[in-house]
């Protein structure tokens, strides 16, 4: 599934919704499997000091403006 156009595209729509559940899901679904990790882990230590939506956010706004 990494041949997503651009921004607003269902392939994006569909990733913004899986990191909106668990943060690197979306870009995991685009196959960006580096930053998939990225995002996980970061998302996973700043949540641990309650930061951890900045890094939620970030996920779900790279997933859904994604250019393949």
């Amino acid at each position: 599934m990494s041949n997503h156009p651009g921004p607003g595209t269902t392939g994006n729509v569909l990733a913004a919704i899986c990191s909106f559940f668990i943060p690197g899901l979306g870009q995991l679904v685009q196959g960006r499997l580096f930053m998939a990790l990225i995002q996980f882990v970061m998302a996973g230590i700043l949540w641990f000091f309650l930061l951890g939506w900045i890094i939620h956010l970030w996920s779900i706004i790279d997933a859904a403006l994604y250019r393949g």
